[in-house]
């Protein structure tokens, strides 16, 4: 299997931290530093564009239901939607023109650009890249059942994260199929479709379908 292409994963135009995941040798790197990340930017946001409370920024074209609940640090981009009883869990980056949906979890986590996360989703730990989607019930683990580092498995490769909590990386223009569930230490590359009801582990390389775990094609 081709070597994991990291540095192709995320447009970094496509979000408010993409340069400094850009200068990091893996991208999950950035995952402790969110949070530290987010109270530097905040103060350069201008505040005739977002509304800034308690180290929450939020763009002021952005929609927020009343039912929703956001604990900062967090970051809310222009025309994003997040819907009816949405959980931000602090230290979250949530780009532009973003859907975060009902009953939705999202904590730890950078979303790029023209993402959606619409229907009863958990991200934890993660970053999706630019139009990435993930269907309805898709949940993305951070965490192993005996809570050891988490690892990434690409052939015979295993590389430490040296992170007891990570989910996922989602490269840009991905879609993971409905009550799939991405497995700690998973990485798509761009332009990846998930078929539904699948368990995920490892690297699915971009441009490729993954039917199950014995059947990844190459898109046409």
């Amino acid at each position: 299997m081709e070597e994991i292409k990291y540095n192709k994963l995320f447009a970094s135009k496509e979000s408010i931290a993409g340069t400094y995941i850009e200068e990091k040798e893996y991208p999950f790197e950035v995952l402790p530093e969110i949070k530290d990340f987010i109270y530097n930017i905040i103060k350069s946001l201008d505040p005739n564009e977002y509304t800034i409370t308690d180290n929450i920024a939020i763009a002021k074209d952005a929609t927020v239901h009343p039912s929703a609940i956001i604990i900062g640090p967090a970051i809310i981009g222009h025309k994003t939607e997040i819907r009816v009883n949405a959980f931000i869990r602090e230290n979250v980056i949530i780009g532009n023109n973003c859907i975060i949906g009902n009953s939705c979890e999202i904590k730890n986590s950078i979303i790029f650009n023209n993402s959606q996360v619409p229907h009863f989703n958990y991200v934890g730990d993660s970053i999706l890249g630019f139009k990435s989607h993930l269907g309805a019930g898709v949940v993305i683990s951070n965490l192993k059942a005996d809570q050891s580092n988490v690892t990434i498995k690409n052939n015979n490769e295993c590389l430490d994260t040296k992170l007891r909590k990570f989910g996922s990386l989602v490269g840009d223009y991905s879609e993971v199929g409905c009550n799939s569930v991405l497995n700690p230490g998973t990485v798509l590359g761009q332009n990846v479709t998930i078929y539904p009801v699948n368990g995920i582990r490892g690297y699915v390389p971009e441009n490729h379908i993954y039917k199950n775990c014995q059947e990844i094609v190459a898109k046409e």
